[in-house]
């Protein structure tokens, strides 16, 4: 088995990721996430945000909608130009994207003759009979109202960058804010993909964590390099692997024309190197296409220069799912237990892991433990502690349990316990184990986990 094999394994087996309506069959890379799913992702969405909004004096947050007015998407370029090539078997009438495939694209963008009269379709096995490549649009189409009729169509949001731009405005007008300053925003995107797949790395329905920080145009580079820095804060403090991460800048030839610097954040997945997050200087693309749209001014009154002009963006774009993938990767690890045997754990920092410390009794058929066991749960998850009560199976198995979800303490009530208030405190990492007094638990348990 695979190490991406055992990664979905463990996913499923210990409920954080189930596939999406598997009982009838499955929908073709749609996943769902389970109980311990939603706590890490959870988690991860809130560490973000505190380090992000909740911290920083210049950065506020916003919660804009999945559809916008279709216009938004005509003005942001969205309409004509979000597309992806796409190639079509003649045979199986199976579709692929070309940028997928080595070779099938010229450097200019061009079709490359040689490599489709050789290509193999992927499907089927038949040779040099693939479609020219022609642009598929990525935005799933719905309808407003009761009747399926063009001046009722709309579609889900490919981003949740718009939803930031239009209320530009909105923003400055209520909370005055001065420059430079960003606006935040965790939430759904939808794109349909031609070919989604590699697990949750690349789906149609998935979650994005995205600023845009509003700046004076000639200090772009400055508060460029700044953004740098702090997404390779946040790579280290999630947990993600930096030894895994690459920062590439991309190439003028083939970044956006309005963009005069992005950089492609790539992470070594077992599957092969692709993007993890993106940081791209905007310019001031959105906002003025967008005044051109609504015609409405968009423009930011600065009142030390007493100039009106349309503020440029630095972009930091993260997708959550692959923040999780990427760091499940990170910290999936093997060793050797206190047996001698094999042990799987999850090296999941304290502050995402799906539950700070695990409270077990000794013995699961002892009601005299079991009610300590429960009482020192309670304190805790009284204490704002993410815990979990556990009393399934032997000692060694709910250590491996919670090994393998990224729990990173486990105490256990015994029958000392019940005359020396104290418990044995158990480290994940390290499988130390330590005593300490119930009534010290709480504050050793922030300062061990911090």
């Amino acid at each position: 088995m695979t190490l991406f094999d055992e990664i979905v394994s463990l996913t499923k087996r210990r409920g954080f990721i189930f596939q999406n309506s598997d009982i009838y069959g499955g929908l073709a890379n749609g996943w769902d996430w389970g109980p311990l799913g939603v706590l890490l992702k959870n988690n991860i969405k809130q560490l973000w945000w505190r380090e992000f909004v909740t911290k920083r004096e210049d950065v506020v947050g916003l919660d804009s909608s999945i559809i916008l007015h279709p216009q938004v998407w005509e003005a942001s370029g969205h309409t004509k130009e979000f597309s992806d090539p796409l190639i079509e078997c003649r045979t199986c009438h199976k579709r692929f994207r070309a940028d997928d495939i080595e070779g099938f694209i010229g450097d200019e963008g061009t079709w490359n003759e040689d490599v489709v009269k050789t290509f193999q379709c992927p499907s089927c096995g038949t040779k040099g009979n693939m479609t020219s490549p022609a642009s598929f649009n990525l935005m799933f189409k719905t309808f407003l109202g009761a009747s399926e009729e063009s001046a009722n169509e709309a579609f889900l949001r490919p981003e949740t960058a718009q939803g930031i731009f239009i209320h530009f405005k909105n923003i400055v007008d209520t909370l005055a804010p001065k420059l430079p300053f960003g606006i935040a925003q965790i939430g759904k995107a939808f794109r349909n993909e031609i070919t989604p797949g590699n697990f949750i790395f690349r789906t149609r329905e998935f979650e994005q964590m995205e600023i845009e920080y509003f700046i004076r145009p000639e200090e772009w580079e400055m508060h460029f390099n700044h953004w740098e820095e702090e997404l390779k804060r946040w790579i280290e403090l999630v947990g993600i692997d930096m030894g895994k991460v690459h920062f590439v800048e991309v190439p003028e030839t083939e970044r956006a024309h309005y963009s005069k610097k992005t950089i492609d954040v790539e992470f070594d997945f077992p599957f092969g190197r692709k993007e993890l997050y993106g940081l791209a200087y905007r310019g001031d693309f959105d906002l003025s296409n967008h005044e051109k749209g609504s015609k409405k001014s968009l423009g930011y009154y600065d009142e030390a220069s007493k100039e009106t002009f349309l503020p440029h963006v630095i972009e930091p774009s993260l997708g959550v799912e692959r923040t999780i993938l990427a760091l499940l990767f990170s910290a999936y690890k093997k060793d050797v237990d206190e047996k001698g045997e094999e042990r799987v754990y999850l090296d999941l920092p304290p502050a995402v892991a799906p539950y700070r410390v695990a409270v077990f009794p000794l013995l699961s058929n002892k009601p005299e433990l079991i009610e300590k066991a429960k009482e020192v749960y309670v304190m805790l998850q009284n204490k704002n502690i993410p815990a979990i009560f556990d009393k399934g199976g032997n000692i060694g198995k709910r250590y491996r349990r919670q090994d393998e979800i990224g729990t990173p303490l486990c105490v256990t009530i015994d029958f000392e316990s019940l005359e020396d208030s104290a418990v044995t405190v158990r480290e994940r990492n390290t499988m130390k184990q330590e005593r300490i007094a119930i009534q010290d638990l709480d504050s050793y348990i922030r300062t061990t986990t911090q």
